[in-house]
């Protein structure tokens, strides 16, 4: 029996650490963001939470994949870490309808650096034999963070209110800077930053080597875009208090099977994976859409967060597949481009087809099956022995 080589090192165990805390600290505001901004008197500006977040995640993802490649990987981390911190701090002090969509859109710019870096990071220090089940391993972490926040985020903002909800994710952004400040920079041949690092060329701004998978993502995370935006309203519809409860169901499901499902796609392939992981997402949207009980509701949550946890590992290692090692920063921006897009797309959509009212969930839902749908379609499209849809590599 082949031994294959080991990635765990205390590098790797750090950057886990750190992704938990990152992913903790920007999630643990989403449940109660759409009260707060009603509050505000921002009701009908509710799809914009999400859709603001992830237009400035997208945008920035070419700057933050060239910058990973030039400067290296851990001062593109930090930066997104920072931008989370700083717009934490903020909501508090910018408390209008205007200022709190200005500070969507600014902390979007956090999720476009930092997990451009760590996917990258977490590529240069793994073996690619484990390349599927150290993303697996990664993400876990970051699902836990997604897991932990709301859930945790749920309870301070029930018990303390919302201001200091805003101070503990800034504190949780802190936390996870000072662990990516003790890794080992990756990048050998690293370029100090300055200002024309930041001017792109068109062929800077998307790796068409990779653009067979961010379609299948963009494609699948509209469903991602429409659980954020709608279910804490749906949670509220069905009886739910705490409107994290749904974030911690589908966000728990996902985080065994992301380790699985990243093995077996590194043994059997990504696009058998990927078949099993649209197809669970159609059903999931479906399931949930259709829900007038609480049990429906959140088995449907788990079906959902089946699906994300195959989706997520292997979209990375089928990613990191196709690119090459001197542009994977530019590649795995691509990717986050397409999953920024997706959910964002999706979440505005999702807004305008729900327009406040419950008899509409059916049908909000339905958006996010079609698209799933749609992916599932396009990978039996794939032909056999081949990666991607439109290159040969």
């Amino acid at each position: 029996m082949r031994i294959l080589p080991s990635f765990f090192t205390l590098d790797f165990a750090l950057l886990c650490l750190s992704s938990f805390l990152f992913f903790a600290s920007f999630n643990m505001i989403i449940p109660e963001l759409p009260a707060y901004l009603s509050s505000l008197g921002g009701e009908e500006y509710k799809g914009l939470i999400i859709a603001l977040f992830t237009v400035s995640a997208g945008l920035s993802r070419p700057f933050s994949g060239k910058l990973a490649d030039k400067i290296g990987r851990i001062p593109v981390m930090v930066f997104g870490a920072l931008v989370s911190f700083f717009s934490s701090l903020l909501y508090p002090v910018l408390a209008t309808v205007s200022g709190f969509l200005f500070l969507r859109f600014l902390h979007g710019f956090s999720t476009g650096f930092t997990p451009t870096g760590t996917s990258a990071y977490v590529a240069d220090i793994v073996p690619f034999q484990r390349r599927g089940e150290a993303m697996g391993i990664q993400s876990l972490f970051g699902s836990l963070g997604m897991a932990a926040g709301p859930a945790l985020g749920g309870y301070i903002g029930s018990i303390w209110g919302i201001q200091p909800l805003f101070y503990a994710s800034a504190a949780t952004s802190i936390l996870s800077i000072l662990i990516l400040v003790r890794l080992k920079e990756t990048v050998t041949d690293k370029k100090p930053f300055r200002p024309g690092l930041l001017r792109l060329n068109r062929h800077e701004i998307i790796e068409k080597r990779v653009l067979t998978p961010s379609l299948i993502l963009f494609l699948a995370v509209f469903s991602f875009g429409i659980v954020l935006t709608i279910t804490p309203d749906f949670s509220e519809h069905l009886g739910i208090a705490n409107k994290g409860l749904f974030f911690a169901v589908f966000t728990l499901s996902s985080l065994g099977i992301r380790v699985v499902a990243g093995r077996t796609s590194d043994k059997y392939g990504r696009i058998p994976v990927m078949k099993v992981a649209t197809f669970s997402m159609v059903v999931s949207m479906l399931m949930i859409g259709f829900a007038d009980t609480k049990l429906t509701f959140l088995l449907g949550g788990v079906i959902f967060g089946a699906a994300v946890g195959m989706n997520s590992p292997t979209i990375s290692a089928w990613t990191i597949d196709l690119s090459l090692d001197q542009f994977r920063g530019r590649a795995l921006a691509t990717m986050y481009i397409a999953l920024e897009s997706g959910i964002g797309i999706g979440a505005f959509l999702s807004a305008i087809v729900h327009s406040n009212k419950a008899e509409n969930f059916p049908l909000a839902f339905g958006v996010g099956a079609v698209t799933a749908g749609l992916a599932f379609f396009l990978l039996f499209l794939i032909p056999k022995g081949k990666k991607c849809l439109f290159f040969d590599f």
